[in-house]
């Protein structure tokens, strides 16, 4: 009776942590998938992705020290980014995932490196709030921050 108990535990165990791994692998995938419609352009992915029209916010420095807060409705991003041109080469490069989930909402920090034209530009993390509808995980929340010191690139020069 007693290894029985055990390994009912165990499989219970086993079980839950594929559960959360699988969620994990999920909601990493939305991020990934964000990013590739953000680098073709694809505007109805994009749409798609989020949850209405989501608030967007990046976090910088000025060039006076101090904090600054930009904000951006999910539309007016789609657009600007869709009034890239096309011969304009733009990549967000991910560096790491650190995804949280609890239940239906979950929370992502990538750490970033951002290339315009083969040129290093900017870093910093970008958090994603997620949400669970059905099957897909739906951004409903994103803020970043961009910085230009302290960023691993600039040593690649």
């Amino acid at each position: 009776m007693k290894k029985l108990t055990i390994c009912i535990l165990t499989l219970c165990f086993m079980f839950s942590t594929f559960a959360q791994t699988s969620e994990e692998d999920k909601v990493k995938q939305t991020i990934i998938d964000f990013f590739d419609a953000f680098h073709k352009q694809d505007t109805v992915k994009l749409k798609s992705m989020a949850k209405g029209n989501i608030n967007m916010q990046s976090i910088s420095v000025n060039r006076e020290g101090k904090t600054r807060l930009d904000e951006n409705d999910y539309e007016k991003f789609i657009k600007s980014i869709a009034g890239i041109p096309k011969d304009k080469k733009f990549e967000e490069k991910l560096l790491d995932f650190n995804i949280k989930i609890d239940g239906k909402m979950a929370n992502a920090w990538t750490p970033y490196e951002f290339w315009f034209d083969g040129n290093f530009s900017h870093c910093g993390v970008n958090s994603f709030q997620l949400v669970k509808e059905d099957n897909d995980w739906k951004i409903i929340y994103l803020v970043d921050t961009r910085r230009r010191q302290g960023c691993k690139a600039l040593s690649k020069g």
